[in-house]
């Protein structure tokens, strides 16, 4: 199952279910969507973007993070939306985890010393780094820090931010994340990737270079030029493959397939 931004004729965008038996082919859509803006929780008309799904073991329910922007904020900023589910038919809104602006955020599936933690991408002092915080019911959060800083290398200077859902590994948690650098004809972003360890929940492997940048054609040319975007992941235990879905110049939804293993002994090579 995938959920998917459908963006309408008057520009809203709304989350639809897609459904494949391979998450390769023969994908099925939703004709109705599946999750739109509650004004009622303060998400603006302008509608909900980025999903990522985890399943929480310790609530035994799915929890969806999106970005959503805030009504009656000034200028309505882009903010976080948690929303909880069992069956993705019926569903409930979570307090918003942190003020706005932020956006690009995941829960990790399990519980930390009895806290949840929530990858996220808020913007402090004009920087725009991936940052972590922790928190004991979903509702309080606290020990904010930065996890993996912007400008690393001169293709990510510019800001960074989570793709899907940490994964976890063996080796540690694996970390899919875009890069942005602003050139003279427009922004471009590429996907990297890192390691953390599993517990401490600390940065031990960092790729010094991106790994899938826009290449094809329906990913250079779309509503947003040179963008590969991902928000979603899945590892397939059969084959170890890992699966990565993104969206290619804001158009369509592209899916790159690698090793997982290999992915692992590269990132250990950083």
């Amino acid at each position: 199952l995938l959920l998917v931004r459908v963006k309408d004729r008057q520009g809203y965008s709304h989350l639809t279910c897609a459904r494949s038996k391979d998450g390769k082919t023969n994908w099925q859509i939703d004709s109705k969507p599946t999750l739109e803006a509650d004004r009622s929780k303060g998400e603006a008309i302008f509608g909900l973007e980025d999903p990522r799904i985890v399943w929480l073991e310790k609530r035994q329910e799915y929890v969806i993070s999106c970005v959503s922007f805030c009504d009656g904020v000034a200028d309505e900023p882009p903010g976080v939306s948690l929303i909880a589910t069992k069956n993705f038919s019926s569903f409930k809104r979570l307090d918003r985890p942190l003020i706005p602006p932020n956006k690009d955020a995941s829960l990790f599936p399990k519980t930390f010393k009895g806290r949840y933690a929530l990858i996220h991408r808020p913007i402090v002092e004009g920087r725009a780094d991936i940052w972590i915080s922790f928190s004991p019911d979903l509702k309080n959060w606290g020990d904010h820090r930065v996890l993996i800083p912007a400008g690393h290398r001169s293709w990510d200077e510019t800001k960074v931010g989570l793709g899907p859902q940490p994964i976890e590994t063996p080796e540690g948690w694996l970390i899919i994340y875009h890069g942005v650098r602003k050139t003279a004809s427009g922004s471009i972003y590429r996907i990297s990737m890192s390691l953390l360890d599993l517990d401490t929940l600390q940065l031990i492997h960092r790729s010094k270079e991106w790994v899938l940048g826009p290449k094809e054609d329906y990913e250079r040319v779309g509503d947003v030029d040179d963008v590969v975007f991902p928000c979603g992941a899945v590892v397939n235990k059969k084959t170890n493959e890992l699966l990565i879905y993104y969206g290619a110049a804001d158009s369509v939804v592209g899916l790159a397939i690698a090793d997982l293993d290999e992915i692992i002994a590269y990132l250990k090579t950083c």
